[in-house]
């Protein structure tokens, strides 16, 4: 008996489920067959013609700047209607249409109409024609501006540090979008542990009430016309602890076995510091670093000293340096501008000349740009890179010099699951001697960022024993990955490159292999096995993501 009711009750379950899907004429029949001992239950469906979309009508209230308000372009109200998903033709199906209703919505709530609202939406179907007519009605409320900031929860840091970073001036139109990314900014800054951006309309639900409770009815003027008192721009901040000690170790495929030991005070003298020793086979580094607020233009800068030793392709090189650095722009488009005052001293095994020591003065622009659907896991677009500068003049320099430098990374998916990623690097120096130019602005490749199948920095200029910097350097890949699963996958690849004294000397030597890729919560984790075509060897190479 209870199984009868379940079948009498089917057909009506199934029209219900129909219509979610545009089909509101079915016939549908539910009947109980076989063995008594072992029903079958056999549902026959037809579901008929589908309901298309016919009239629709999308009126749009308000959306009227306040009239002693600040000039502004009227709102695009053509474009808003053009956005609406649910067209004429299309099937009506009930996603689509609460879909299309939340989109049309959330375009006017995250920009200056935010207290926006559907005061009517309505579908009328007629069964007979397979027709339904829409009609929604979208109410703009107020328009909105934002007011003066407020800080809240700041205790050891300046106000400075949130009043810089802030991008929205008094009388700026209410955008979501603009507040998440000034929120995004003061998490960037490492002063906080957590932050909240918001615009406070408390306030202004209270004055609402008290001017309707004030108001005549026949003196009422339209809430739209009227002038609404700036939302306030509140920050609520949880500050990070001052002052950070950290340990670690590491491996790396580049530079081997790594131990790291960090330490940071957010606040030595109005300043950020940053310092850190790190220990690793091949090479040894010491840093320290002082980061000033950013200032209301946007600027990032710092000063700082460092000192690190290498022991790379038999060649020992120690400098010492201080510089002072300029950093500006968004995660998208980066620039820099960096000055920088080293020493350094170098041996080369099995040189004639082995020991040699050079200064230099070297003034260097940087510019990134980044355009990928996702920074951290990037299946489209491309990362732009490159770099200009040099010792120009002679000052606290052995050799005069110039150098350029390019690369870049594109990403393109093809098929289901598969990507294809290009790599490209160049670059050159010129100078009227090579002695007496830094060997950390000349040129090596190989390694696991540049062309696998070779040692870091293997591929460069013969000298003695050793393999030091060139004047040039010219390095490709391509890799072809795909992902059997959302967080995991294989490559295959081939790199080539090379760094010469000359453009004619620039032999490219080659490295292939296969790969596996994984997704991890920092980035995507690599691990390479690479043949050196011209060492005729395997070797083993390990990466987070690639590095500009």
């Amino acid at each position: 008996e209870q199984l009868q009711r379940l079948v009498r009750a089917a057909p009506e379950q199934v029209r219900s489920l129909l219509a979610t899907a545009g089909f509101y004429t079915p016939q549908v029949s539910a009947r109980i067959a076989g063995d008594p001992a072992a029903p079958r239950v056999l549902i026959a469906v037809q579901p008929g013609e589908p309901v298309l979309v016919g009239k629709v009508e999308l009126l749009l209230q308000g959306f009227a700047s306040a009239a002693s308000a600040q000039p502004a372009a009227p709102f695009d109200a053509a474009a808003l209607k053009e956005s609406w998903g649910l067209k004429e033709g299309r099937i009506f199906r009930q996603a689509d249409w609460e879909a299309s209703k939340r989109n049309l919505l959330r375009q006017v709530v995250q920009t200056r109409y935010p207290r926006a609202q559907l005061s009517e939406t309505q579908a009328v179907v007629d069964p007979e024609s397979h027709r339904v007519s829409l009609r929604v009605v979208l109410d703009s409320g107020p328009e909105l501006r934002f007011g003066a900031l407020r800080i809240e929860g700041l205790r050891r840091y300046p106000a400075s540090i949130v009043v810089n970073l802030n991008p929205i001036k008094p009388g700026d139109y209410y955008s979501e979008a603009v507040l998440q990314a000034y929120q995004s900014r003061l998490q960037d800054s490492g002063y906080f542990s957590s932050v909240e951006v918001s615009a406070d309309q408390s306030a202004l639900l209270g004055e609402q009430v008290e001017a309707q409770q004030a108001a005549q009815p026949a003196a009422a003027q339209p809430a739209l016309a009227a002038v609404m008192p700036p939302l306030p721009l509140v920050v609520r901040v949880t500050e990070n602890k001052r002052k950070n000690v950290s340990a670690g170790i590491g491996y790396s495929t580049n530079t081997g076995e790594r131990a790291q030991l960090s330490y940071d005070d957010l606040n030595v003298f109005g300043l950020k510091f940053k310092s850190a020793l790190t220990l690793e086979t091949k090479q040894q580094t010491a840093r320290g670093e002082f980061f000033f607020p950013t200032t209301k233009d946007g600027y990032n800068d710092s000063v700082g000293a460092s000192f690190q030793r290498s022991d790379i392709a038999n060649q020992i090189t120690s400098v010492a340096s201080i510089a002072a650095k300029r950093a500006w722009g968004t995660p998208l488009i980066e620039r820099s501008l960096s000055l920088e005052l080293l020493t350094e001293n170098t041996v080369v095994e099995g040189a004639p000349a082995s020991d040699s020591r050079s200064k230099s003065l070297p003034l260097t622009y940087g510019w990134t740009k980044r355009h990928l659907d996702s920074l951290l896991f990037p299946t489209r677009g491309y990362v732009v890179n490159a770099t200009l500068g040099g010792a120009l003049l002679p000052v606290l320099t052995d050799e005069i010099f110039v150098r350029a430098s390019a690369k870049f990374i594109y990403y393109r998916p093809v098929g289901a699951g598969n990507t294809v990623i290009l790599r490209g690097e160049g670059g050159a120096l010129a100078s009227k001697e090579k002695p007496g130019v830094p060997n950390t602005y000349l040129f090596r490749a190989g390694g696991d960022q540049s062309v696998r199948g070779y040692a870091y920095q293997e591929l460069g200029v013969s000298e003695g024993d050793a393999i030091v910097g060139g004047r040039y350097l010219a390095t490709g890949g391509v890799e072809l990955q795909h992902w059997f699963t959302p967080t995991w996958g294989g490559a295959t690849f081939y790199d080539a490159g090379n760094a010469a004294d000359t453009v004619k000397d620039l032999h490219p030597k080659s490295g292939y292999g296969l790969g596996v890729r994984y997704k991890s919560p920092v980035g995507p984790i690599n691990v390479d096995v690479a043949y050196g075509h011209a060492i005729r060897t395997y070797r083993l190479h390990f990466s987070l993501g690639f590095t500009f």
